[in-house]
C-alpha cells in the first residue's frame, strides 16, 4: 500500500494538551500499531505534549517525525502537506475543534479519539465526518486501546 506520491501511507496523529494521563500512551501503542501495518505515523502536538512523547521513546522505537501542532495545521490548510490518515486527540472542546478543522481541510480519513472523564458529552459535539473512538478514560488506556484496535486500518 502506497500513497499517490508513492512513498509509503501516513497517519497524523494530533495531540493536545496532556492533561490526561493517557493520551501519551495511547500515542505511541498506536505508533507501533500503524507502523505493523506499513503506515509512518506523524506526531503534531504542544509543546508539552510532544516532550512527553519524546520524552518516552528518545531512541524513536515506536514514534516517528514530531511537529508543532500549529505548524502542521499550517501546512494541511496551504496545501503543503496532508495524511491518509488522521487520529486527533479529544478530551476536551479544543480537541473537537482541532479534529474539525483537520476534517475541513484534510482529505485524511479522520478518527476522533475521545477521551476523559466527560467523554461521552465530549463525543456528543462531534458533528462533522469522523470515526469516534470514545471511552471514560484518564489513567488507564485499556478501554481505548481494545476500541482503537477496531477501527484501524
Amino acid at each position: 500500500m502506497t500513497t499517490e506520491t508513492g512513498g509509503p501511507p501516513t497517519a497524523l496523529l494530533l495531540l493536545g494538551c496532556p492533561q490526561v494521563p493517557v493520551q501519551t500512551s495511547v500515542a505511541i501503542h498506536l505508533c507501533d500499531q500503524l507502523r505493523e501495518r506499513g503506515i509512518a505515523p506523524v506526531i503534531a502536538g504542544t509543546g508539552a505534549a510532544r516532550r512527553l512523547i519524546e520524552i518516552a521513546d528518545p531512541k524513536r522505537h515506536y514514534i516517528g517525525e514530531v511537529i508543532d501542532l500549529d505548524l502542521c495545521i499550517d501546512q494541511i490548510a496551504e496545501h503543503q502537506r496532508d495524511f491518509d490518515h488522521a487520529y486527533v486527540f479529544i478530551h476536551n472542546d479544543a480537541g473537537v475543534s482541532y479534529a474539525g478543522t483537520i476534517s475541513a481541510i484534510s482529505k485524511a480519513r479522520l478518527v476522533g479519539i475521545v477521551y476523559g472523564e466527560h467523554a461521552d458529552e465530549t463525543a456528543e459535539a462531534i458533528t462533522f465526518p469522523c470515526d469516534v473512538v470514545a471511552a471514560k478514560a484518564t489513567h488507564n488506556p485499556m478501554p481505548l486501546v481494545v476500541r482503537l484496535g477496531r477501527v484501524l486500518p
